[in-house]
């Protein structure tokens, strides 16, 4: 199977099924940001040193855009093959967010991207996450997605926040608070 196409050479790109739409649909957009949050996570993944625990859920977490990705290329009117996510994964991603809560220091101020490498690359992802968020929402507001991708999205991000604390505390990095001039 050949890579190129030359399908989308006039500025279209297809749905699963077949159903051409312009490369700046809201569908596309959407998943096109959830494929750089997926791509943004593998960086984080490249490093060795990385905690078994989150090497496992940010693992997982690249199988659910790739899930939540395969339903928004699906028409609204298709049903796909691809598992839908569903309740238990906003459920899974609070009970991971709790679970590294416990080992942290509590807040008291906000804190600056940064820290270890990964744990800077996974702020960048949290960014991405609030955009495909805000992409999510648009598409939304024009042609209803399901709630729980809209959940999905939100709790991500906090979980990407909770991740990057928790990386740099196993790592003995340390937070950078912010400092209101």
């Amino acid at each position: 199977m050949k890579i190129y196409t030359k399908g989308g050479d006039r500025g279209e790109t297809g749905l699963l099924g077949g159903v051409r739409v312009p490369k700046d649909d809201l569908r596309i957009r959407t998943y096109g940001t959830l494929d750089e949050l997926n791509a943004g996570l593998g960086m984080v993944l490249a490093d060795p040193g990385l905690p078994e625990v989150v090497r496992l859920g940010l693992s997982r977490v690249q199988g659910e855009l790739f899930q939540m990705g395969a339903e928004l290329a699906t028409p609204r009117n298709r049903r796909g093959s691809t598992a839908l996510l569903e309740e238990v994964h906003v459920t899974a991603l609070e009970r991971e967010i709790d679970e590294m809560e416990q080992v942290l220091p509590p807040l008291k101020t906000f804190i600056l991207p940064g820290g270890g490498m990964s744990s800077a690359l996974l702020h960048v992802a949290r960014t991405v996450s609030r955009r495909a968020e805000r992409e999510l929402v648009t598409l939304h507001r024009a042609e209803p997605v399901r709630p729980v991708l809209l959940q999905y999205l939100n709790r991500l991000s906090d979980y990407l926040f909770v991740v990057a604390r928790f990386l740099n505390h196993v790592q003995g990095k340390v937070d950078t608070p912010w400092i209101s001039p």
